[in-house]
């Protein structure tokens, strides 16, 4: 089955939704979803569909490459993990690479909760990821 129709319901998603530039294809058995929204509820939910289709997105036959637009402000928030660095992941997932690192006490930028588990963050050099909720703290302003 190809990847299109295998995500049919993805792509739907994608196109009823408020993302600009929405581009995507299928390029070495992966398919690839891109563009530009400045709704982080909309990311959130592709990756919703995502993981309904491939359930802890074991196959890991999707790049979801949806941005979240600079202007879209959050909270700030601190990192309280234990451990000295955490993961910003792709998406809100183990399985999912890792982005980027950030250091205990570092300050992100709140954009969405994603879900119970997760928070979809921005770190102070633009890299935007979802890490663990447990270890974000919001901070006053």
């Amino acid at each position: 089955m190809a990847l299109l129709d295998k995500y049919k319901r993805l792509l739907d998603t994608a196109k009823d939704s408020d993302i600009e530039d929405l581009s995507y294809y299928e390029q070495d058995e992966q398919l690839y979803v891109v563009g530009t929204t400045s709704h982080a509820d909309i990311k959130n939910k592709l990756w919703d569909v995502y993981n309904q289709i491939d359930p802890n997105y074991i196959a890991g036959e999707v790049v979801l490459n949806i941005a979240i637009a600079d202007s879209v402000r959050g909270t700030q928030a601190r990192i309280v993990s234990q451990d000295p660095l955490l993961n910003l992941r792709k998406g809100p997932g183990t399985n999912l690479p890792i982005l980027a690192e950030v250091g205990k006490d570092e300050l992100l930028m709140l954009i969405s909760r994603a879900n119970d588990q997760w928070w979809l963050v921005r770190n102070k050099e633009g890299v935007e990821g979802y890490c663990y909720a447990q270890y974000v703290e919001p901070v006053g302003t």
